[in-house]
């Protein structure tokens, strides 16, 4: 909860007030000699299933770290010429991927070592620096299992996180034209620590190094690079602590003190949210049947049929990219799917000592979780409806753990109030909560592994799962009128998830319910919004088994994919009251909607008033471009650039024709072919939809389950060859 609000922050300046900071000249470029590579030795790799939180860690650090290098484009992208403008896009995307601090200074030859991590000899090759900073994580509590678990590994981790944001940097920067490297611990070509001192991030303390706001708990890496960057100056000699009372009452939105105490007080399993203070009850408030909840294969998923050609030839083409449509997004992409191959692995042969208690292991793992950077975690059952029936290729999945942890990443409101919702910055929103879920939980589920229960990770980029209903059922959210989406009472609809499912024993958290039946009843704001008209203004429905707003999903996957002005699309997301900064106002706004029914149309109705959801230009930070198939970014042809359309009202409820692809008419799991849609019959099957009175009545009157409900089954004589997708 914060007390001011950081609407006029730019978000280059990152959370903290580092630029009130007294400063020194810069520094000169002939410091001395190159500096001699410290020798330290690399820790043994032991077998992956006896391996600590440290070197599980260090196994990711490593594998981001194959990324530091890489080709550039063979054209410079149509920057700017303005190393100002820059920094500040470079900085800003750096508080994107949430670093702690980011400052930028020359690389001179004194700063370079004298060989590489082989021992070669190495030619300084870059002169500018990108230096950032990642503030370790708050230690679980010394006498929880989850601190035997996380062991001294804190400063691993931030190492890891460090190594992942700097590679996708890199990679971002050589997308542009330029040439750029990350720089990782050891393997690193500079003295990192030197860096960060002239970079203006830290002071010398001895052999320490100091930052103003996180003393010594942090971890730094740098990219190098010869884009023309302005330059940061380093600090002046001054206490090593900002104890203003700027810095602990947080003006203008910075970080504070005041978060920082607060928090500390907090029990590390409980996360960055309370959502202890939301009520819990015994079901979830939308109705779902479960024994009429048919299992769906991932070939009837319409991002899946997209890419199948089952949307259209430009559906399918476009589907390869829609979503790594800008140079940014695509740095992403090979550090992102790198970690597939690792979602699984070898289990210890026998349980962990301690590990046999569920309430103890639930309250572990999220402090685990939260440790590692998820945002709120949440435990369920992991019912069998919620798993995929077929894989990519057609073959039968079984259900195969009992458990499901669900890790919670915000997608992140700053940049957010800058866009539109559906500009070019969309996909990158997506890609990198996606991202660092596969992370948190690859990581997570790997020391469950080592502690001898079986656990996968399940991800964005491969998942056996389907992670609404588990989001639902471990009470992080309610479904809402956006349709199949979750709506969080602290986050929205802004986050995405990451799942581990697991066998190793675990206690249930309960469903939630904060009012947001009866709020999206009454609000139809992001209806109203969707650029392609395919969120419902009517009322709930019963579909395949489940109590929801249906949205057109043909319609939307369609524009997602398609859309010309813009990176897939997350406009609902913006739009939605319940996205917002986190300020003492939104909590109270949020309280009256739980206990005040009465005024949720008021609030609905007040968020169109004070222009939440027009953009925001001090937090627009990119660069409007896109990566074109022959591996450079270009200046596109257009930019979405809406804002609220208030006018076009609900009267389209009557006039809204929706199409509803029932089970039975999703394509067979195998099919190799494109199925095409019949959006006809999509739209006459409306006539087949129940009200959920209606089916409540039948279920409990032991009336069967409606025949649409059945999957189509799989084409014998047919298999299934996946098609490609775009790779890096």
């Amino acid at each position: 909860m914060k007390l001011f609000s950081y609407k006029d922050r730019p978000v280059h300046l990152g959370p903290y007030p580092a630029e009130h900071l007294a400063r020194a000249p810069l520094p000169s470029l002939d410091e001395g000699p190159r500096r001699t590579r410290p020798e330290i030795g690399k820790p043994s790799r032991p077998d992956p299933s006896q391996t600590s939180l440290a070197q599980i860690a260090q196994s990711y650090t490593d594998l981001f770290a194959s990324f530091s290098d890489g080709e550039i484009a063979p054209s410079l992208a149509p920057l700017p010429d303005d190393p100002e403008r820059l920094a500040a896009d470079l900085k800003s995307a750096c508080y994107f991927l949430n670093a702690s601090q980011v400052g930028v200074c020359a690389a001179p030859p004194s700063v370079w070592y004298q060989t590489d991590a082989t021992g070669a000899p190495l030619i300084p090759y870059h002169q500018r620096a990108i230096v950032i900073l990642m503030e370790h994580a708050r230690p679980a509590e010394a006498s929880t299992l989850a601190a035997e678990w996380i062991g001294n590994a804190v400063p691993d981790l931030a190492e890891t996180r460090c190594a992942q944001l700097t590679a996708v940097l890199a990679g971002y920067i050589r997308n542009l034209g330029f040439p750029a490297k990350a720089q990782i611990g050891t393997a690193s070509d500079v003295a990192i620590a030197d860096l960060v001192v002239r970079a203006g991030l830290a002071q010398r303390d001895g052999d320490d190094i100091v930052n103003p706001y996180f003393g010594k708990r942090f971890s730094a890496a740098v990219v190098t690079t010869d884009m023309r960057l302005a330059l940061d100056r380093p600090l002046a000699p001054q206490p090593l602590r900002d104890r203003s009372l700027r810095h602990f009452f947080g003006r203008h939105g910075t970080h504070s003190g005041l978060q920082r105490w607060r928090a500390s007080r907090r029990a590390t399993h409980r996360g960055n949210y309370p959502m202890e203070r939301i009520k819990r009850v015994s079901s979830t408030t939308t109705l779902i049947l479960e024994n009429e909840v048919p299992r769906v294969p991932k070939r009837a998923a319409f991002f899946e049929r997209a890419l199948h050609g089952d949307l259209g030839p430009k559906a399918a083409r476009e589907r390869r990219r829609f979503a790594t449509k800008h140079p940014f997004t695509f740095g992403m992409v090979p550090v992102m799917r790198s970690m597939v191959p690792i979602q699984d692995g070898d289990v210890a042969p026998n349980p962990a000592p301690g590990t046999a208690d569920p309430e103890r292991n639930a309250r572990a793992v999220k402090s685990l979780l939260h440790t590692l950077g998820a945002d709120m975690v949440g435990i369920c059952e992991a019912k069998r409806f919620a798993w995929y029936s077929h894989d990519e290729a057609g073959e039968a999945i079984p259900v195969q753990h009992k458990w499901a942890i669900v890790a919670v990443i915000d997608q992140g409101h700053e940049t957010l109030e800058g866009a539109s919702g559906d500009d070019w910055i969309s996909g990158a929103q997506s890609m990198r909560a996606y991202m660092r879920g596969a992370e948190i939980c690859g990581i997570g589920a790997a020391r469950l592994r080592s502690l001898g229960h079986a656990a996968r990770s399940q991800t964005n980029a491969k998942s056996d799962v389907l992670h609404i209903p588990l989001v639902l059922l471990a009470g992080l959210g309610e479904l809402s009128r956006i349709g199949e989406l979750v709506l969080n009472p602290y986050l929205g609809p802004r986050f995405k998830t990451a799942v581990i499912t697991t066998d190793m024993p675990l206690v249930a958290d309960r469903p939630i319910d904060f009012g947001l039946q009866d709020m999206c009843e009454k609000c139809h704001k992001c209806a109203r919004e969707c650029p392609c008209d395919a969120i419902s203004y009517g009322d709930k429905v019963m579909f395949n088994g489940y109590e929801m707003w249906k949205p057109d999903v043909q319609r939307c996957t369609s524009y997602r994919v398609t859309n010309p002005k813009g990176s897939a699309c997350g406009r609902c997301m913006k739009m939605c009251p319940y996205n917002h900064e986190g300020l003492l106002v939104h909590r109270f706004f949020l309280w009256a909607a739980i206990h005040l029914p009465f005024m949720r149309k008021w609030i609905a109705d007040m968020d169109d008033k004070i222009g939440h959801g027009v953009r925001n230009p001090v937090k627009r930070w990119w660069h409007d471009l896109e990566w074109m198939p022959g591996g450079f970014a270009a200046k596109p042809k257009g930019v979405n650039e809406r804002d609220l359309d208030i006018a076009k009202g609900i009267g389209l409820k009557d006039k809204q024709k929706m199409a509803y692809y029932h089970a039975n008419m999703m394509p067979p799991p195998n099919a190799a072919e494109p199925v095409p849609v019949d959006r006809k019959a999509a739209m006459a099957a409306a006539e087949l939809l129940e009200t959920p009175a209606q089916a409540l009545a039948r279920h409990q009157r032991g009336g069967g389950k409606p025949t649409h409900y059945e999957p189509t089954p799989p084409v014998e004589t047919e298999t299934l060859k996946a098609p490609e997708t775009a790779k890096p």
